[in-house]
């Protein structure tokens, strides 16, 4: 009997999930075959002893369910995880991120392929640059990733997106995969994507996947403006102008495999010109603002096993963004600014196994950025950082526990001088199986301490940046329930519940504030917030008749996010800037034969746009609607994919930013090839 292992598939390289060890593996009734038959195993995953299951289990969307949304980016994807809160600008090419339970978009950590992205110059990553033609899988941690054995950065944030790419899988006698796909939609959009993957030998695969994306960005819309009496101030329909974009992106990636071991190297280029439409204040429709980027990254990381109770891994990378701004608004003073970011980052982490089912970690991250500028005086800053985290856990039958502690010291330097801090924060994440034979039901909570750096912009941008800023501190508090059953019988396959209750307290919050003189502001530290949620999540999937396959995911989200800095103040324990009480979303989909339909839906609660909640300030509550119907065949030797998509189904007006109109009912086209 011949038994394949295939090696290339090894996971143990990113610990974000743990699949069963090679001796949990189910392989009985293999050798009931006759000696001479050939079993293919379609995925045999070998880890190490060292690797524990999650703590904390996060929300995930993983290449199915992904297929189901309307979504062009990370960032469309995000907004269907409970807790997140998009910030969209409007249009194709429109500026996107994310915050997670009200914590700011800073404190949101971005993980691509096992390695932090980094921007030190705004702290903000710009998740609409990143497409889901590439990504297998996006997982949204609270807290953080609840497994030792990864980079000390990675301890640091108050909250993660990991996103996975596609690994190459080959089926029984392929040592190629192709992929092509077209598609055509409003806004002029046409996107064009390809990906090529091969076998290079038993230990080494190759990946490329190439993308370019073109779209005026022009889309009606009606704004309607009302009085605070009710009365109607305007109402007009328009179309949005200067929203267009130009988009190239390029990655390539290599897999390898060793004796008890893994690595990857990945190279990455994103290149993009884009009108800013600008807000739509003073009766401007029209707005002069251009800028053009230019992302490239080269990162590698290499891990093994030796032995059974040590594990390393190497990670690398080095970084350059170039940034050009243009504004050339009539109405302004003409801008035209070129910024220059150098990131390089070097990482090692540790474990050893103690006892039996008692693990401790020990990583260390050296992170160097530079930014350059052709403004006036512009201090040409640059930051080391350090990070060193020691963590342990312990998985014992019905208990899981993860500790950790996380030492940083940051170094920044400028024309004018040096400045550092150092902060230790810990974490502490507790999983309980409270019944004895059942593992489907589990508690689960964390504490957590984090804190933010203030960004270049926040501590050196000319006549706003502030150089004596604290950092931002914030401490979280989570306790929640699992429950998730697999079904053989019945026509319900699998049903899936998480519930959590949180408390997150952040100080020193960074804000802009005006200096008296007019459009003159600076960075202080003068904000805290009190921040109080519920998060739910659940999800279900099975068989309506012999045919019909059905899944379902929902999420609700409450937060009561108030502002408590200073008691005098008009708004304290007002909820702070758009930041809705109440969210929620629903995906359903349903699958006949060749045919899938798809559904979901978006909720936003009520908002306002400033610190006030007065009825000047407040934001409509919106939803939209997304449809898409799929029909798959093969001809020709190959396997096609047809996809018709309306979104924003029931033709919804409405702003996710004030002032930023997004686009009404839209649809598009989608053509998949495989071979």
């Amino acid at each position: 009997m011949l038994l394949s292992v295939v090696s290339h598939v090894v996971h143990a390289q990113d610990s974000n999930q743990r699949p069963p060890a090679l001796a949990e593996t189910d392989v009985s009734g293999i050798g009931a075959a006759p000696a001479d038959t050939t079993l293919h195993i379609s995925e045999v995953v070998v880890t190490s002893k060292l690797t524990f299951r999650e703590v904390i289990t996060p929300q995930r969307l993983d290449g199915a369910a992904l297929q189901q949304l309307s979504a062009l980016s990370v960032a469309d994807a995000l907004r269907y995880f409970s807790g997140v809160q998009l910030k969209d600008y409007g249009g194709v090419g429109g500026v996107k991120t994310v915050d997670v339970r009200s914590m700011g978009t800073n404190h949101l950590g971005v993980s691509y392929d096992g390695i932090l992205l980094g921007n030190a110059q705004n702290g903000q990553i710009d998740l609409g640059q990143f497409s889901l033609e590439n990504v297998d899988e996006i997982a949204l941690y609270n807290g953080q990733k609840s497994a030792i054995f990864q980079a000390a950065g990675d301890f640091a944030s108050a909250s993660s997106v990991y996103i996975r790419t596609r690994r190459p899988h080959f089926a029984p006698g392929k040592s190629e995969n192709w992929k092509a796909r077209l598609k055509y939609g409003a806004s002029d959009l046409l996107r064009l994507s390809a990906l090529y993957e091969r076998q290079l030998g038993d230990s080494l695969c190759l990946s490329i996947n190439g993308e370019a994306l073109t779209a005026s960005g022009k889309y009606h819309f009606r704004y309607k403006r009302k009085n605070l009496d009710g009365t109607t101030a305007w109402d007009t329909t328009a179309t949005r102008q200067n929203g267009d974009i130009h988009a190239e992106r390029i990655e390539a990636n290599l897999h390898g495999t060793l004796h008890q071991g893994t690595w990857q190297l990945k190279g990455y280029l994103y290149n993009s010109q884009r009108g800013i439409p600008g807000a739509i204040v003073n009766n401007v429709w029209r707005r002069g603002e251009r800028q053009g980027d230019l992302n490239t990254f080269v990162q590698g990381q290499w891990q093994r096993t030796i032995g059974n109770l040590f594990s390393t891994k190497w990670q690398a990378k080095y970084a350059f963004y170039r940034t050009h701004y243009v504004n050339r608004d009539s109405t302004l003073l003409p801008v035209d600014n070129l910024y220059r970011q150098q990131e390089a980052f070097v990482s090692t982490a540790n474990v050893v196994e103690l006892l039996p089912n008692w693990s401790a970690s020990l990583s260390y991250d050296l992170r160097w950025n530079k930014l350059g500028a052709d403004t006036y005086r512009f201090p040409h800053p640059t930051r080391l950082a350090h990070a060193l985290a020691v963590a342990t856990a312990v998985d014992y039958r019905h208990l899981k526990l993860q500790a950790s502690l996380v030492e940083s010291y940051i170094h920044d330097h400028t024309d004018a001088g040096s400045r550092h801090i150092s902060r230790l924060t810990p974490a502490f994440f507790v999983s309980v199986y409270p019944l004895r034979q059942a593992r489907w039901l589990s508690l689960r909570a964390f504490a957590k301490q984090s804190f933010r750096m203030p960004t270049f912009n926040d501590l050196y941008y000319t006549e706003m940046g502030n150089a004596s800023l604290k950092p931002e501190k914030a401490t979280q508090y989570d306790a929640g329930v699992v429950l998730s059953r697999s079904f053989t019988r019945g026509r319900l396959s699998h049903v899936g519940l998480q519930a959590d209750i949180y408390y997150n307290k952040v100080r020193d919050k960074i804000i802009a504030y005006p200096k008296g003189q007019q459009f003159r502001w600076t960075m202080l530290n003068l904000g805290r917030v009190d921040i109080r949620g519920l998060d739910v999540v659940a999800e279900a999937s099975g068989r309506l008749s012999r045919d019909v396959e059905a899944t379902l995911r929902a999420q609700y989200t409450w937060q009561r996010s108030i502002d408590v800095t200073d008691r005098s103040k008009p708004y304290y324990h007002h909820q702070i800037p758009y930041i809705p009480r109440h969210s929620g979303s629903a995906i359903v989909g349903l699958q006949w034969r060749q045919l899938s339909v798809n559904y979901s839906f978006l909720y936003t609660g009520e908002r306002w746009n400033e610190q006030e909640n007065t009825a000047y300030n407040h934001v409509q509550p919106w939803y939209t609607s997304d449809l898409s119907v799929s029909w798959e065949t093969s001809c020709w030797g190959a396997a096609w994919r047809l996809t018709a998509e309306v979104n924003n189904l029931f033709d919804q007006q409405y702003d996710v930013i004030s002032n930023y109109p997004m686009p009404g009912r839209n649809a598009a086209i989608t053509i998949d090839l495989r071979l």
